[in-house]
């Protein structure tokens, strides 16, 4: 087969997450940090390949570098799909070989598919022929009764002999039974240095940690054992922390951190365009409510736009009057702060 072309790893990236990271979002995550990886949310082959390719694959020019995540097991229909992704512009094409739901495991892709090493293998093959942009899996380090010890290098031992070079590792096992995949997010408990052992043992490839890393700064002790770091939940409900990430994480020289109001200010634009196309508000608004997460107003921002943004006919004046409300109470605050001071 051809040889997968190797990449630059990025350090950063923003989870696949379902009913969470479309298109929306991403542009949202992108006007915070210029450099991340954002990923899609998973899409099965059948979708790709039957269903609405515009609302499923769908990108704006802003959210680059970004990649899309298949959900699937035939080899065939998953090289047709790559290609089909590759086609629309994404910059990977990355398998699902972790998530645990029960509708995911009906269709024999996802965690699942970490007891069939040999088959992901397969799978990834024939994504790595059919496109040049890089080819990854995001995977577990086992299921149920696996020993991750030996299921974790066991599949990244067999994908990488058909080339692949990039692993995602989420560093819990999936329970298939008997834990829901909500429980699943925080049971068992999270095995980081099994991953890190993975990195250190295999120094050749690029490997991923991902699963509970909540902060910068964890992920920057994570890059001391890893190449690179996925955020899921704390990128989504606290988004603001992608904005010092371009100058701690990528070390890039003078990259100033964004703000909760300059990434407003940034997405404007693009809700504006969206809004003239006949998106909904409230789809876009939706992956802004944890913006201001912890600073004053942050109640009266959220209370807005869930309220305001819902309405028929919602426009940008919706954000403007949230962005307003946030702003006044900020500056209250200050002006109280300022009178305590003059006082004492």
């Amino acid at each position: 087969m051809r040889k997968v072309q190797e990449f630059q790893a990025h350090r950063l990236a923003v989870a696949p997450m379902m009913d969470w990271t479309d298109r929306h979002c991403r542009a949202l995550h992108r006007t915070l940090s210029a450099r991340a990886l954002l990923y899609t949310e998973m899409v099965t082959t059948g979708a790709v390949l039957h269903g609405d390719r515009e609302k499923l694959l769908g990108l704006d020019a802003v959210e680059h570098p970004v990649a899309l995540q298949l959900g699937g097991s035939e080899p065939a229909e998953l090289a047709v799909a790559a290609r089909i992704g590759e086609a629309w512009g994404y910059d990977e094409i990355n398998l699902n070989v972790g998530c645990p739901s029960d509708r995911v495991q009906s269709g024999r892709f996802g965690a699942c598919l970490m007891r069939e090493p040999a088959l992901v293998a397969e799978c990834m093959a024939a994504i790595g022929e059919a496109v040049q942009v890089p080819a990854t899996v995001k995977c577990r380090i086992g299921v149920d009764e696996q020993e991750p010890q030996e299921s974790l290098f066991e599949l990244v031992d067999r994908c990488a002999a058909v080339g692949v070079r990039h692993f995602v590792v989420h560093a819990r096992k999936a329970w298939l039974k008997g834990l829901s995949p909500k429980e699943n997010r925080d049971i068992p408990r999270l095995d980081y240095p099994l991953v890190w052992r993975l990195k250190a043992e295999r120094p050749e490839l690029t490997i991923v940690i991902n699963g509970g890393v909540g902060s910068l700064a964890e992920a920057e002790e994570h890059l001391r054992h890893v190449d690179g770091v996925m955020l899921g939940r704390a990128a989504y409900h606290t988004p603001a922390i992608l904005g010092e990430a371009d100058a701690r994480i990528f070390g890039e020289a003078g990259a100033a951190t964004v703000d909760c109001f300059e990434a407003v200010r940034r997405y404007r634009p693009y809700l504006e365009a969206r809004l003239a196309e006949g998106v909904h508000l409230a789809a876009m608004t939706r992956h802004m409510l944890g913006l201001f997460h912890g600073l004053p107003g942050a109640r009266a921002w959220r209370r807005i736009l869930t309220v305001e943004g819902v309405k028929p006919g919602a426009g940008i004046e919706v954000v403007d009057r949230a962005l307003a409300a946030i702003s006044g109470l900020q500056e209250q605050r200050l002006a109280r702060g300022l009178e305590a001071g003059e006082a004492a």
